[in-house]
């Protein structure tokens, strides 16, 4: 298939831009969480209370998300109790967050390499813009589970280097059906949104500052993702494969084309995993 070669040069720099600039900002924010975890131990141990306060605002935001999803519930419930347990509660908030986030990162790195073995991603009958954007975006999530994890060490913690173990078995669930592009595209729709969502809630959930400019930091670039995602999404659907093209060709272009990457003003946070789901057990 035919493409503009200069024309995905640009948006490839333009994505890269993007990423430079979040992981840039994430640096900053995640040597501020370094030096204050690492003055906090300096002065004994972790603050109990805080560790409290934070348990009680995820359960809060678990119940209001999770448990009242009707047939979910029970599902929810679960979650939900696990999130409870007294390992976890003990745990150093932000510590379980940033394993959590390293545990996606390392899921989301560990499909898109599968994704690409696949002839229809990473083959010779691959789409081009496709390919290069799978590449592209295995990359920009290795950048991200390392610089968790550089924090996490940094923190005094043990840095995750498995993958989140609840979005895992739905990945493994998923592998013998992924015999064509659009299956391929919708389980990384639902682990992009999955990642911004729950970086969304984090930032929401946190009560220190620079923890949450750090993960707000990564979710505009998973969000951008999600965004481009759903766009190749509607094209493969609509049968305008042919149009996944740069520059498109805008005259073929359905009128939603412009708007189907966006569709909610403001982001959900149903999808998000709790805060403790990929921490180090």
């Amino acid at each position: 298939m035919d493409y503009d070669e200069h024309g995905l040069g640009q948006l490839l720099e333009q994505s890269d831009d993007i990423q430079a600039d979040a992981m840039r900002a994430s640096r900053a924010q995640l040597g501020e969480i370094v030096e204050i975890g690492q003055e906090r131990r300096a002065h004994g141990a972790i603050d109990r209370d805080e560790v409290s306060e934070f348990t009680e605002r995820r359960s809060t935001a678990l119940r209001k998300g999770i448990v009242g999803a009707g047939a979910a519930a029970g599902l929810g419930a679960a979650i939900l109790a696990l999130g409870q347990t007294s390992a976890f509660a003990a745990a150093p908030s932000d510590v379980q967050v940033l394993q959590t986030a390293a545990a996606i990162e390392n899921l989301a790195i560990a499909t898109y390499g599968v994704a690409l073995t696949l002839p229809f991603i990473g083959g010779a009958s691959a789409n081009a813009v496709v390919k290069v954007f799978v590449t592209t975006t295995r990359r920009q999530h290795v950048e991200h589970a390392a610089a968790f994890n550089a924090s996490i060490r940094a923190l005094g913690g043990i840095p995750q280097t498995k993958a989140d173990p609840v979005l895992l078995k739905v990945v493994d669930r998923a592998k013998p059906t992924l015999t064509s592009a659009p299956k391929v595209v919708e389980l990384a729709i639902t682990l992009e949104n999955g990642a911004a969502e729950t970086y969304v809630k984090d930032a929401a959930m946190l009560k220190d500052v620079n923890a949450k400019d750090l993960t707000a930091s990564i979710m505009g670039v998973e969000a951008q993702h999600v965004a481009i995602l759903l766009a190749v999404r509607a094209l493969l659907a609509g049968g305008a494969a042919a149009d996944i093209a740069l520059p498109p060709p805008v005259a073929k272009l359905p009128a939603a084309a412009g708007s189907v990457g966006f569709p909610n003003a403001f982001y959900s946070t149903t999808a998000a995993r709790p805060a403790t789901e990929g921490a180090v057990r």
